[in-house]
């Protein structure tokens, strides 16, 4: 039942408290209209809906959208909550298509259909699938599901025992439902499928188990598989070809994903492709990057180990890559590859470009040509301690000797942590202001390297770390972000990492969520609190936003602590255990005194 709120005193906070925002230096400011990076011209008219969790093939996170601005967002009320019956982590975005609301829950990822403006108290229908408990027990980083696409009236998504499903949206009767991984080998399924024309593109998860990593197509019809990409092996496994032109000499010779490996340690690799997907429709070139390398442990897989941490360029028809850029080579720290890439158009040194942003694991945003995969900026967005700089020769990052990890010596103040300086929480960017606003991570961690043996089904490390507060003391926020000039406008703190992704809208609002619980709306120029109200539960999951059939502007959000970050709630694990959950627990053994488990969709609107 949708529960329609009837008292918001309590819950609504008087604006403008909050953390001050703070500026990158005096002299810096929003950059002028019509000198700041812009999003692509093909991208449609926003029309009011959300069909995608990224809401748009560039991953922008941005809604033209502007009844909610800094004027009107403070009266911003509950319009309705539904409880959805789960209280592990809440990490989808809601979508919004053809007049109704779909949600997908943690597993065992049941996919509702709501009224999305809460005037109906009954859900449409529910679609369980029969999801295999066995999951639970591969599942890394809590029992996730980060959400689902919405094409041709159908709903496709993921669930954690490795299957791929379409639905029809009217009806909730599954359509296709398509094996794509094995439990047993340690797999999981986590991330939200990206339709492509008539091609549904999925990853797999479970890298930490030494799983080969590999993107797939099935057809969105019958969910036959079309192709196959892995991240390592030969190169006709990984679909490398005549086709292939990678900017840096490092990535161009043949059988990479094999010889910068240990022998046959590209197996059990990792590489797996769990993150975000964007696709230039222009260039028909779809975007994925590959996770962190299997073992954690470096010194048992010497070489760049590739084509792990990588951003492949594919064709999407055939799988062909284009070109890759491997933002961590022998990735040290587990960092990976898999956040978000932004598609942007600019001017760079008076030269037009199809750009994309990046901002990675490592602690630095890139910018690079989506056409060719050439570095033109990359530049520090948090504390890094672990890179001096990246290359602009070679595109590599530079390491800092003093800290190599090895066995039998304690690493302290690695910083970021391998939660990185962002996770998979997605950024948002404005073509309004220009400006990129990215949930960071302000964690460090020490880490001790141990020898790692590969059991199938079972983690494949070979580190123990300990996270904790990075400078400051302040454990996230929000960064707003000049991705044309390569620096920082301004920034929030927050005393947990800003795990829910964030939100950009037309009447230059900034949404986000936090993990005691607050969900906030930022002036998308100053950083200024505008808004927020308080949860019953930690938010880890992505707001959107959308016209109603009303015509009025809602802003949606799932919360529902949990995550990686917030598992030490969700999954009860012992605070005293500093290494539980690769050693996040140690970060956050206060959070379960700031919230609680849940599992609550909240939608908001101007009375």
């Amino acid at each position: 039942m949708i529960l329609v709120a009837t008292a918001l005193a309590a819950s609504l906070a008087a604006c403008g408290r909050g953390s001050t925002p703070q500026r990158a230096d005096a002299s810096q400011s929003p950059p002028a209209a019509g000198s700041h990076a812009r999003l692509p011209s093909w991208l449609p008219a926003d029309r009011g809906d959300w069909t995608m969790p990224a809401k748009d093939f560039a991953s922008s996170r941005y809604s033209a959208l502007s009844d909610l601005n800094a004027s009107t967002v403070r009266a911003l009320r509950l319009a309705f909550a539904f409880p959805t019956g789960v209280d592990r982590g809440h990490e989808s975005a809601p979508l919004v298509a053809d007049g109704a609301m779909y949600v997908v829950t943690p597993y065992p990822d049941l996919l509702y259909a709501l009224n999305p403006d809460g005037s109906d108290a009954s859900v449409r229908w529910i679609y369980a699938p029969p999801v295999s408990p066995a999951s639970r027990g591969v599942a890394p980083y809590d029992l996730v599901n980060r959400g689902a696409s919405f094409s041709g009236g159908r709903i496709f998504f993921n669930t954690l025992d490795d299957q791929a499903v379409a639905v029809d949206a009217a009806s909730g009767r599954e359509i296709w439902r398509t094996r794509v991984g094995e439990v047993a080998r340690g797999e999981s399924l986590t991330m939200a499928p990206v339709v492509v024309r008539d091609e549904v593109l999925v990853g797999n998860s479970g890298a930490e188990f030494g799983v080969r990593g590999r993107l797939l197509a099935l057809d969105a019809g019958s969910g036959r598989i079309l192709w196959t990409a892995y991240s390592t092996g030969p190169d006709r496994d990984v679909r490398i070809g005549a086709r292939f032109r990678p900017f840096y000499p490092a990535d161009s010779g043949p059988d990479l994903g094999t010889s910068t490996w240990p022998p046959e340690a590209w197996r059990i690799g990792g590489g797996t492709v769990d993150g975000w997907i964007s696709y230039d429709p222009e260039l028909d070139l779809v975007y994925a990057g590959t996770s962190a390398p299997a073992p954690w442990n470096p010194d048992q897989r010497s070489g760049d180990n590739k084509w792990t941490a990588t951003l492949f360029a594919r064709d999407p028809r055939t799988g062909d890559a284009v070109w890759a850029y491997q933002w961590n080579p022998h990735d040290l720290f587990g960092y990976g590859g898999g956040n978000e890439s932004i598609l942007l158009d600019l001017t760079w040194k008076g030269v037009p470009r199809k750009a994309l942003v990046h901002p990675d694991r490592n602690g630095f945003v890139y910018l690079l040509d989506r056409t060719t995969g050439e570095l033109l900026s990359a530049n520090p967005y948090v504390d890094v301690t672990t890179i001096a700089g990246i290359d602009r020769t070679s595109g590599r990052p530079i390491e800092r000797p003093d800290k190599q990890p090895s066995v039998g010596r304690v690493v302290r103040d690695v910083c970021p942590s391998a939660a990185g300086g962002k996770n998979w929480q997605p950024s948002a960017f404005s073509p309004r202001t220009g400006l990129l606003y990215i949930p960071y991570n302000n964690l460090c961690e020490d880490e001790e390297l141990t020898e790692a043996s590969y059991i199938q089904g079972t983690p494949f490390l070979g580190v123990n770390r300990k996270m904790y507060a990075g400078p400051g003391n302040n454990r996230g926020g929000l960064v707003a972000w000049d991705p044309a000039a390569g620096r920082r406008i301004w920034t929030t703190e927050e005393p947990f990492p800003a795990w829910s992704g964030a939100l950009a809208t037309g009447g230059d609002l900034v949404f986000y969520g936090t993990m005691e619980g607050w969900f906030k709306a930022l002036d998308a120029r100053t950083g200024a609190l505008l808004w927020k109200f308080r949860t019953k539960s930690g938010i880890v999951g992505p707001p959107i936003t959308y016209r109603g059939a009303d015509g009025r502007q809602y802003v949606a959000v799932l919360a529902g602590v949990g995550g990686w970050a917030g598992s030490i709630v969700s999954a009860g694990l012992d605070s005293r255990d500093g290494t539980a959950a690769f050693g996040f627990v140690n970060a956050m053994r206060d959070l379960p005194e700031r919230t609680t488990k849940g599992g609550t969709l909240y939608v908001f609107a101007l009375p």
